[in-house]
């Protein structure tokens, strides 16, 4: 199907419903199986949960709410809700009762699908009163819900194709509010047609028999963009993940042709490479010309990825050495840089050529200018939010009078239009020497020990800055002087290439894990820097005052 910037997701759902009625969309893994659904059924099931949606007489382009883990029924819920007329409202699945609530009484939802989670009895005391539930199937559904299963035994599909128009609002994306409560992002039908439309070719949108593996938050706009919109275009079969312990094996079944996965993905993939084959082995046997390929096909099937044509990193800042290190392995990660407000999209490396220390070349269509004096990214495009939902305040904050999306994120374009991410306007910091320091930057200094798996600097009001840090499990399996020992190096190693004031005068490592469920994570895997700041903010001065360089909580 020719790919127009005139067709939204939904024209290219009917013509897959349509042509492809028997190619299998949707694979659902329970256990060593797979429940499959084809675009035929899957368009079936949307369409009778669309009859019933319009049942219920909501006010034309109500909001409906749709909270579950990743699965085949949360892709059928929101194909339903658009064939429906109405606006999807996804949420994050870790969400707490308070935070739910809160989300769905500002997006005024009535309706709710309720689906995979791991917390239902937690989260549901959050729910207002005058929510209507649906219960996806198979996952514990909460009997006073109204029944998916029910309503496809009750409601016949609908068989009119509703076609929406490109001005209208498709969903509200709401942050994963990392500071202050989550915003809700609304973009329009036409914006997601363009992005897909602009990066048709880089994204390889016309690759034959493509598969995609599903996995991290629907409800974020990069898998959004990768699982939902990428897919639903070429017509492709995604595969789910049925939980954090099978992982692997669900990712080895899929053998996607597509991949997406977040620095913390990345690392955890190193590590495990690195706990089968250390580093020295790894190098020498890559010396040898004869075991190099042998060994990088070796990974790249272990990992699931050796019919991959196009494997990414995006959501978080990822380290230019872990990129280096795959690639080394035949593994060419290509990173990818935007934000909910401007689609996810403002640019991506190049396969054919890259340039370390950018994160990619600005996408056709894009604009992006360097703001004088704060060196703030701005971006304009025709794929530009149309708003935060009900705050019309935050939404001029966010974007000027000329259209100027301001992102928050400092950086540098160059001649050949790659854009280089140097800091965070909100995440930078004033030392009690007065200097301001950009604390990812140092942190990317760390990434090359793997005794380290998650790091924050800190330092607001001190002289000098210090590391709070968690080990990886090969760092909690390894003898402590050693540890201590390395974590040293790589601080005389890494202080010299720093500002002055950047120089990192303390490490500490902590006992506990950053996790989406400790709230020290954001559920797309990025620390959540104000919180561990607050948290950790009364010990701070007393590690400072310490002389050893390496401190263990």
């Amino acid at each position: 199907m020719e790919i127009l910037p005139n067709k939204t997701l939904l024209d290219y759902f009917y013509h897959w419903e349509a042509t492809t009625p028997d190619k299998i969309y949707l694979r659902q893994p329970f256990g060593d199986d797979f429940v499959d659904y084809t675009f035929k059924e899957a368009g079936q099931q949307a369409r009778s949960l669309a009859t019933y949606l319009k049942s219920l007489n909501l006010p034309p382009k109500s909001n409906i709410g749709l909270v579950s883990k990743n699965c085949a029924e949360w892709l059928i819920a929101d194909f339903a809700i658009m064939m429906s007329g109405h606006i999807s409202v996804p949420f994050y699945a870790t969400l707490t009762d308070a935070q739910i609530n809160q989300v769905l009484t500002h997006s005024g939802c009535e309706v709710l699908f309720v689906g995979k989670l791991d917390d239902w009895a937690g989260m549901k005391s959050g729910i207002p009163a005058n929510v209507k539930c649906i219960s996806f199937p198979t996952y514990n559904p909460d009997a006073s819900h109204v029944q998916w299963n029910d309503i496809l035994a009750n409601h016949a599909p609908m068989t009119e194709n509703y076609v929406p128009n490109l001005a209208d609002i498709f969903t509200i994306i709401y942050t994963s509010g990392t500071t202050g409560n989550p915003k809700g992002v609304m973009l329009k039908y036409g914006a997601m047609a363009s992005v897909i439309f602009h990066t048709r070719d880089i994204a390889r949108l016309h690759t034959e028999n493509a598969r995609f593996f599903s996995y991290l938050p629907l409800c974020h706009i990069a898998e959004r963009n990768i699982i939902e919109a990428a897919a639903i275009t070429m017509g492709a079969t995604i595969y789910f993940a049925e939980t954090l312990d099978s992982f692997a094996k669900n990712l080895a079944a899929a053998e996607p042709t597509h991949f997406l996965a977040v620095p913390r993905i990345w690392t955890k993939f190193q590590l495990g490479i690195l706990g089968k084959m250390p580093e020295k082995k790894l190098n020498t046997l890559l010396k040898i010309p004869i075991l190099n390929g042998i060994v990088k096909k070796k990974i790249r099937k272990g990992l699931g990825l050796d019919k991959a044509v196009i494997i990414l990193t995006g959501a978080a800042p990822m380290p230019n050495s872990l990129i280096v290190w795959f690639r080394k392995l035949g593994i060419i990660i290509q990173e990818a840089y935007g934000m909910t407000e401007n689609v996810g999209a403002v640019c991506m490396m190049p396969k054919e050529k890259v340039k370390d220390g950018t994160v990619g070349k600005i996408y056709p269509g894009m604009e992006v200018k360097i703001a004088e004096g704060s060196g703030e990214i701005l971006t304009r495009s025709n794929w530009n939010m149309d708003g935060y939902y009900k705050e019309p305040a935050l939404t001029a904050e966010t974007i000027d009078t000329d259209n100027w999306i301001h992102t928050g994120d400092v950086g540098e374009l160059d001649a050949e239009n790659y854009l280089k991410i140097t800091g965070r306007v909100k995440e930078m910091y004033k030392t009690s020497k007065g200097e301001y320091v950009a604390p990812a930057q140092i942190e990317f200094g760390f990434a090359d020990n793997n005794f380290i798996e998650q790091i924050c600097v800190v330092g607001n009001n001190l002289p000098q800055p210090i590391g709070l840090l968690v080990l990886s499990d090969l760092g909690k399996a390894t003898d402590k002087q050693v540890v201590k020992e390395s974590l040293e190096t790589t601080l005389k190693d890494l202080n010299p290439k720093l500002k002055s004031y950047e120089r990192v005068q303390r490490l500490v490592v902590l006992r506990e894990p950053w996790t989406v469920e400790n709230n020290k994570m954001t559920p797309t895997l990025k620390i959540k820097r104000n919180i561990i700041e607050k948290e950790f903010a009364p010990k701070v001065d007393s590690w400072y005052n310490k002389s050893e360089a390496v401190i263990w909580e």
